[in-house]
């Protein structure tokens, strides 16, 4: 396995197809219809213009076996430290450390960007992802009741954040 970063040309259609799975099969995402090809560039091209990684882990085949990315987590300039990421392994491939992996690079490129803060959303159903990430220090923030509404029921929105040692001299404005 390997350590990638993700473009649309080369991983376009396998990030679809990963986001695809979990919103037709999962809470991880709370959306109702699958994702488009053109939704997919417009998303890459998103986390390019706000230069925001997108990493994967790629077989020795050069399949995409998971990726991971972060993005703005509120839209508002008291908030510039502060991202929120997302993690997805391809349902063949889970209980593999690929995610573990992932999310330790996004850690170290937070760190690099000199980002301070670090948020995820998880359904707070997902104990899989919640324990997972407790395990490389994140800690409850807080839950939403009745966040989203998928599958003929409520969703509750749990945050689980983890605060990086950086930036060295963070500034107003």
């Amino acid at each position: 396995m390997k350590l990638v970063m993700c473009s649309y040309a080369n991983h376009g259609t396998e990030v679809l197809d990963i986001f695809n799975e979990e919103i037709i099969n999962s809470t991880a995402l709370y959306y109702y219809k699958p994702r488009t090809l053109d939704e997919i560039k417009g998303w890459f091209d998103a986390k390019k213009a706000h230069d925001f990684p997108v990493i994967g882990i790629e077989d020795e085949s050069q399949h995409l076996l998971g990726f991971a990315s972060y993005g703005v987590f509120r839209d508002r300039p008291a908030y510039k430290y502060s991202i929120e990421h997302s993690i997805y392994v391809h349902k063949n491939h889970r209980g593999q450390r690929i995610g573990r992996t992932l999310l330790q690079q996004l850690i170290k490129l937070a760190m690099d960007q000199n980002y301070h803060m670090m948020v995820g959303g998880i359904d707070a159903e997902n104990v899989g992802s919640i324990e997972f990430h407790k395990k490389l220090g994140f800690v409850d923030a807080g839950v939403i009741k009745q966040a989203g509404f998928k599958f003929g029921r409520w969703l509750d929105l749990a945050f689980y954040q983890l605060i990086l040692k950086t930036p060295q001299n963070p500034v107003d404005g």
